[in-house]
């Protein structure tokens, strides 16, 4: 009993270091960017304090607490969770008939995916800065190194991925420990000279705030939302520590900690109006001040790595899925298979954060640009979890309209209240999110022209077999395995053995490798073997990994003997690779294949995407117009 409670407080501890940096560093300008906008709309008096601290507990509460960790946690796709994870239960649960809703769940993750990379570029950017900026109120002469600095830090930060995270990784558990205990003890030290802000937990003074000045209400939303930036960390790490330990960090530590610091700034504002340029700071004594400031800046990049290890999981999933091309990726652990580097991702991610602390130089001009690609990933995600909720647990239709309710009135509000900020930077994360889905649809409709053609122009397997035999074809010893999508048609690399070089190996294997909708695959249902053949020496033969594995194909040839096969130990690998041109089609426009074409042409390279041995495969080049 002792060994099981101690690796579940280990397992919370490490949730508390990966799953909660980002909505754990919001206390740092949640607050301050709801009362120090510049056009001072929402002023620090009694009834808007109130109002605002109580619209983020029960945000905290409604989105936080019953959406993620009471609701969607429950949907664990084989043991993992995210938005795409759901997407994929969703589609497994479909009918083959319903190619409209499986369309809808796809899209709808796409959009949510795309909508994370917006949120992806901004997270960091804006966390840094704020932490940062705590120099500014320790000495002010000292503000103009804030954006030098935070540039120091980005760099420094995205430098490292290729290392992996591993190390760092187990020290940020008790780091964060230490954060959240600082934010409850600042908040208790608050609310102790101002007791009354107690009562703003009740959601009267949330309602009174919203209803009785509706219009300062709303320009508040666009920044409340900052308090619940995050949230979806909850369910997308889901398969890294399980639903126990992330239920746990939430209820007994994050959630609590949070509502004190909210409710210790409100004291503060309270008591204190000119605190608002910076009340998470201010609440420190001066002489606690800079070791704050540390304290801050080393959680801010604990919860940005968290995004962009976020950013490195989302794009795996994608690539499986089908929604992006093969991409290089590198495993940076030998044991924990979630930490993962993608050097183009990385570095596309650098490039838009350091834009933005360059562009928008602190975190209250960031903030104006945050936030509309976090409600409408929430907006995603509660579509998916409605249409999972009906589809999958039959739940009753008022059961579905009380949840769209209570999820959909404050999500939508915080959608609207940022639609605001569009043109203020807003503008910046949706962008990002319409690229990323335009290349998304873009890839799916470029890869089903191909092979659509493909099928069109190549031979079916009858008249391969009626060539086999009318030619002289030069056996070899040893098993051929060639990869191949379609197994209706023969592969091309084995057709242009076959025309050009007349040559065929005494054992052909025609692999076809499937990502299934499951996060993982057992090894008693990774191979499929199909005897059903004109040639006894031929066999087609489908591998299947799920979209949380990485296919490494020489690791299945002992599932293929298994599987009654009978294979050299190291067999050779065939693979072909089209150059593809231009084309009469009109199914895509001229420019939107160009786009594809270069996407095909950069995607990762079989011979490291699947692990293959460089002095045992051969790579075919040809050419098709499309």
């Amino acid at each position: 009993m002792n060994k099981t409670r101690s690796a579940t407080l280990a397992l919370v501890v490490s949730a508390l270091g990966v799953v909660f940096g980002d909505i754990g560093t919001s206390p740092l300008y949640s607050m301050q960017s709801i009362f120090a906008l510049d056009h001072g709309l929402v002023e620090t008096t009694r009834d808007n304090i109130y109002g605002v601290v109580s619209t983020i507990f029960w945000a905290l509460l409604v989105i936080v607490t019953i959406k993620y960790v009471a609701l969607i946690l429950r949907a664990d796709n084989g043991g993992e969770g995210g938005t795409l994870a759901l997407t994929a239960l969703v589609e497994r649960s479909l009918s083959s008939s319903a190619r409209r809703w499986r369309l809808i769940a796809l899209m709808l993750g796409a959009i949510a995916a795309s909508l994370f990379y917006g949120d992806s570029v901004i997270t960091p950017a804006i966390s840094v800065m704020s932490a940062i900026e705590g120099i500014g109120v320790v000495n002010p002469s000292l503000e103009h190194l804030v954006v030098p600095l935070g540039v120091a830090i980005i760099v420094v930060l995205f430098s490292a991925q290729r290392f992996g995270t591993g190390t760092v990784g187990r020290a940020f558990g008790p780091i964060m420990v230490l954060w959240f205990s600082i934010l409850a003890l600042l908040g208790i030290a608050q609310i102790a000279q101002h007791p009354g802000v107690l009562f703003a937990l009740s959601p009267h003074f949330a309602l009174k705030f919203i209803l009785g000045e509706p219009a300062i209400a709303f320009v508040a939303f666009g920044s409340i939302v900052l308090a619940v930036t995050g949230a979806e960390a909850l369910y997308a790490d889901m398969g890294h520590f399980g639903k126990s330990p992330i239920r746990r960090a939430w209820i007994f530590m994050v959630f609590p900690s949070l509502v004190l610091n909210y409710l210790g700034q409100a004291a503060l504002l309270i008591n204190t109006p000119e605190a608002k340029s910076n009340p998470f700071f201010l609440m420190a004594p001066s002489w606690a001040q800079l070791p704050l400031v540390l304290t801050a800046t080393v959680a801010t990049v604990i919860a940005s790595q968290a995004v962009i290890s976020g950013a490195f999981s989302v794009s795996k999933q994608a690539q499986n899925l089908g929604l992006l091309p093969r991409l290089t990726i590198r495993q940076t652990s030998s044991v924990e298979r979630g930490q993962i580097y993608i050097p183009v991702i990385n570095w596309l991610l650098f490039v838009g954060v350091v834009a933005l602390l360059l562009i928008f130089r602190s975190s209250e001009r960031l903030a104006t640009a945050y936030g509309l690609a976090v409600t409408g990933t929430f907006l995603m995600s509660t579509c998916l979890f409605l249409i999972y909720a009906r589809i999958v647990r039959h739940w009753a239709v008022w059961k579905l309209v009380l949840a769209a309710v209570a999820f959909g009135t404050f999500e939508i509000l915080f959608f609207t209240a940022n639609a605001v900020k569009l043109f203020h930077g807003g503008w910046i994360p949706l962008t990002i999110a319409i690229v990323i889905v335009f290349l998304m649809i873009t890839w799916r409709q470029g890869m089903r022209m191909l092979f659509n053609r493909r099928r069109e122009i190549t031979e079916d397997w009858d008249r391969f077999f009626e060539r086999v035999r009318e030619q002289r074809i030069t056996v070899l010893p040893g098993t051929a395995v060639y990869l191949h999508l379609n197994p209706d048609t023969p592969p091309m690399a084995l057709e242009t053995n076959i025309r050009f070089n007349k040559m065929i190996h005494e054992r052909v294997i025609v692999l076809s490798i499937l990502t299934t909708s499951w996060p993982r695959v057992s090894e008693d249902q990774r191979i499929t073997v199909d005897r059903e053949s004109a040639d006894p020496n031929i066999w087609w033969v489908t591998a299947r990994f799920g979209f949380f594995e990485f296919p490494n194909l020489q690791s299945i040839i002992p599932g293929m003997k298994e599987a009654g096969l009978t294979i050299s130990e190291k067999p050779y690998f065939f693979t072909s690779k089209m150059s593809l041109v231009q084309g009469e089609s009109r199914e895509m426009s001229p420019w939107r294949k160009r786009i594809f074409f270069f996407l095909y042409r950069n995607q990762a390279q079989p011979l490291g995407y699947f692990k293959l041995p460089p002095k045992r495969t051969m790579a075919f080049d040809s050419q098709l117009t499309l």
